[in-house]
């Protein structure tokens, strides 16, 4: 054990000049004001996300700090890292539980849910070994950028009009709905630094206190109801949920373990590059720890886990990559999942502000696809990776099921393992 974790050493220097290092610290003061800064950069995702699926944001932010110190733990403190729950498992959690809430209420399949989402876990730290043993260029070539794209991008539009229709019939909440849109939009827009990096959370905010003057106070729409906020206890430890067996969500939600993989592996690389430290040799143990994590908070009725790119976006502001800041950001989160007065004060969110985000984040996912694509230079001009492509997202997005008997495999489901056939299946052509 005396070489799994760094010899930390404080930083001497000017950080405008040199950054603080993945091994280096700061003084305890400016350690914990940093740690709370990443904690409530990785907020607004880590609660909308459980909120959309149906699980208890409490019981979320309770496994997002306990996985971040396992991840830190087992990564021997030499990954800068923040893990929270990942929207990759949206939709798969609903196809696989039929869930259509949209925050309203506990998703009844959390169970199943779980079962996927442990199976996830464990397909995900089985490749970290892999990894560990034969290093990442088969990852590379079983995922090629055309593939991870397409695959991400599904995700995002698989949603698109089961989200729509939460506010359909009502035009108060379209509009709120739309207002959601342009608050969050204009915080990404308009500015810059933390600011621009909370925008879930800042633009959530702004949104929902125009939802309070508009029905609260002008009597439009659904008052919020702070009735449960008052009753609530200042602490106490969220509901768990046992998992509970179920083939057909294990074979929906567990190749989200490769979107998890391609995230995971673009995360390390990026601060990699930004710290000018070697992490190559870490990733293994990055996706092992990542997928114990998962089927940890799988196993308690918790969404699947991630590495967050909003904390890498933190780090890339304050020039400061210690690990050990991320060990006081998951002590402070394990504090708010303990607090049931912050969850009531969630569950007040209305569903047309929800819906909004939902349109947001969705959107974001999908143009995150785009992304892939266009920063890897993926040709179109090539046949393969235009049937690859082509064919993923058409099945993704149009939701299309295959019946194995009494199993249902769902469109993101199809659309992933269309897309990894595909792209093997056409690269035979092109060694001929």
């Amino acid at each position: 054990m005396a070489n799994w974790f760094p010899k930390w050493r404080p930083y001497q220097g000017n950080i405008d000049a040199r950054p603080v290092g993945t091994a280096e610290y700061l003084p305890p003061a400016q350690t914990v004001v940093l740690g709370v800064q990443h904690a409530f950069a990785m907020f607004g995702a880590t609660v909308l996300a459980p909120f959309l699926m149906g699980f208890d944001p409490n019981l979320a932010i309770l496994m997002s700090g306990i996985c971040t110190l396992l991840f830190f733990l087992i990564t021997g403190g030499r990954v800068p890292s923040y893990l929270g729950s990942s929207f990759a498992f949206i939709g798969v959690v609903i196809a696989a539980t039929g869930y259509a809430g949209a925050g309203g209420g506990l998703n009844p399949n959390i169970g199943v849910a779980a079962s996927g989402i442990i199976a996830c876990g464990i397909l995900y730290a089985l490749i970290g070994v892999v990894v560990m043993a034969t290093g990442t260029r088969w990852i590379e070539k079983l995922m090629p950028p055309v593939v991870t794209g397409a695959v991400v991008m599904i995700i995002g539009l698989n949603l698109a009009p089961a989200t729509v229709k939460n506010v359909m019939g009502n035009d108060f909440n379209s509009w709120m709905a739309l207002l959601t849109v342009m608050c969050m939009g204009s915080i990404a827009v308009f500015t810059r630094g933390l600011l621009q990096r909370l925008l879930l959370l800042i633009g959530l905010l702004l949104a929902y206190l125009v939802y309070y003057l508009l029905s609260n106070i002008m009597g439009y729409g659904t008052a919020i109801n702070f009735l449960p906020v008052q009753q609530a206890a200042w602490f106490g430890i969220p509901e768990f949920h046992s998992p509970t067996f179920d083939a057909n969500a294990m074979l929906i939600i567990a190749p989200i373990a490769f979107i998890l993989v391609a995230e995971n592996l673009g995360h390390i690389k990026a601060v990699g590059a930004m710290t000018g430290e070697n992490l190559d040799p870490h990733i293994g143990k990055a996706f092992v720890a990542d997928g114990i994590a998962t089927s940890l908070a799988g196993s308690v009725g918790a969404p699947g886990m991630t590495t967050y790119g909003e904390n890498i976006g933190v780090m890339a502001v304050t020039r400061v990559y210690s690990t050990i800041i991320f060990a006081v950001a998951g002590v402070f989160a394990i504090f708010l999942g303990l607090s049931p007065k912050f969850g009531a004060i969630v569950h007040t969110i209305p569903t047309a502000i929800l819906t909004g985000a939902s349109i947001v984040v969705f959107g974001l996912i999908t143009i995150a696809g785009a992304k892939i694509w266009i920063e890897n230079k993926v040709d179109f001009s090539q046949n393969k990776n235009l049937m690859v492509a082509a064919v993923t997202i058409i099945l993704g997005t149009g939701d299309f099921a295959l019946n194995f008997g009494n199993f249902t495999l769902g469109g993101i489901g199809t659309a992933t393992f269309a897309a990894l056939f595909l792209n093997w299946f056409f690269a035979l052509g092109e060694k001929k």
